[in-house]
């Protein structure tokens, strides 16, 4: 089976949607299947283009066992509304230049930029005559609600006419949370058949003990956030509960990767006078993360203070490392944690019981041990790319043959 995997968001960019689509890839190729990827050049979050892609339209590449597809994006870093549909339209067209090296297609999964890739899609659904099926990383246009990024009423009935098209132009839908379901089926109409929760996994094989190296500074307890610095996380009250604790000095906060709010946060850090606080504003390879992740004793999820239906890829890397999960949040990942016993839910904003909480893993290490033992324990046996693959190969293989029958049944009417 070819399939064809159209994401704006693939490595080396940072975020879910790109983990989500690499992870998928993966999974597919390990099981034989052939993949390729149409993707931009790697810009994500700061526009920044690598050298060797500038001055070009298109790059045909091979990672791993895929086919990977890079197309231009404009240098144009994702911070705001209009930047970042500047960089999904532009995507949006540029990936149909692709379109002459892709060859016959049996299938096709319109990862990311959400419903907006449901646009290259049809067309590539047009001339490839294949099934599509939409990924859902996020309810978009819902999601932008709860961030108060889209307020008009006239954007809003367009977001939801085009996430209406694309749930109604897909084959299936793939949404990685359960707490999706309701809104794609209740509220677009979507056969509930047609929808299949696939959570993001994580790619085990950067976590193994064998490969990664951990670096540890005597007897400092680290306690790190790693990804992207962008509006959906609050670092506030992480600098807050830094305040608290800043007179022990063996408890020392990392907060590491680029972002629109990372100028803001090295401000903030300095006017607080935070000493154990480090902030790193950069990016690393993907098995870099691994072995900062596994460098560190705690691992922190500060979400903002909204009730959360999605479930951050991030939870699944953190509990592949094996370390425990201090999961500032509501909704979803509050309940994915609780479920797998792989860490502590505090409220967000709750700086005190932030505090409260790394003090209690600082001073309990054998709970500390066992929560991330039983994180890593969850997303071998439930959340590997492997496992992940052999979810979707099942979810195409029924699209396939749904798709073969409805067109037998027009072939048979016609006649």
């Amino acid at each position: 089976m070819h399939v064809l995997v159209i994401a704006q968001l693939f490595p080396p960019d940072m975020g879910g949607g790109s983990t989500r689509a690499y992870n998928v890839v993966k999974g597919l190729t390990s099981l034989g299947h052939k993949a390729t990827v149409i993707t931009a050049f790697p810009h994500y979050p700061t526009g920044k283009i690598p050298r060797e892609y500038r001055w070009k339209l298109i790059s045909v590449e091979t990672v791993g066992k895929a086919k990977v597809i890079r197309v231009w994006v404009p240098p144009v870093a994702s911070k705001g509304l209009a930047r970042r549909l500047v960089l999904f339209v532009s995507f949006i067209g540029s990936s149909l230049f692709a379109l002459p090296f892709v060859g016959d297609v049996d299938v096709l999964w319109a990862a990311n930029p959400n419903i907006l890739s449901v646009y290259s899609a049809l067309v590539y659904r047009f001339f490839k005559r294949c099934p599509t099926v939409q990924n859902a990383d996020d309810l978009w246009p819902e999601e932008l609600y709860n961030l108060g990024i889209l307020n008009s009423r006239i954007l809003r009935k367009i977001a939801e006419s085009i996430a209406r098209l694309a749930y109604a132009t897909s084959k299936a839908v793939t949404p990685i949370s359960p707490a999706y379901v309701d809104v794609i089926v209740n509220k677009y109409e979507v056969d509930s058949r047609r929808v299949h929760v696939v959570p993001a996994g994580a790619d085990l094989d950067n976590f193994r003990a064998s490969v990664v190296k951990c670096e540890k500074e005597g007897d400092i307890f680290k306690v790190l956030y790693i990804g992207a610095l962008s509006p959906a996380y609050d670092f506030d009250y992480v600098l807050e509960a830094a305040n608290m604790l800043s007179s022990e000095n063996r408890i020392k906060f990392i907060i590491q990767g680029q972002g629109e709010l990372g100028e803001q946060l090295m401000l903030k850090i300095r006017a607080m006078n935070l000493h154990n606080v480090d902030a790193i504003l950069r990016v690393v390879s993907r098995r870099k993360v691994a072995e900062v992740l596994r460098s560190a004793d705690v691992l922190l999820l500060p979400l903002r203070k909204l009730e959360y239906t999605g479930i951050s890829s991030k939870l699944y890397e953190y509990q592949a490392s094996g370390k425990p999960i201090i999961c500032c949040a509501r909704g979803q990942p509050a309940r994915y944690i609780a479920k797998t016993g792989s860490g502590i839910i505090v409220t967000p904003g709750d700086y005190d019981g932030l505090s409260k909480a790394i003090v209690f893993l600082f001073n309990n290490r054998d709970v500390a041990e066992k929560m991330g033992n039983a994180g890593r324990k969850y997303v071998e046996e439930n959340l590997s790319c492997e496992k992940i693959g052999l979810k979707l190969e099942e979810i195409f293989k029924a699209t396939l043959a749904s798709n073969a029958m409805a067109q037998s049944s027009i072939s048979k009417f016609r006649g």
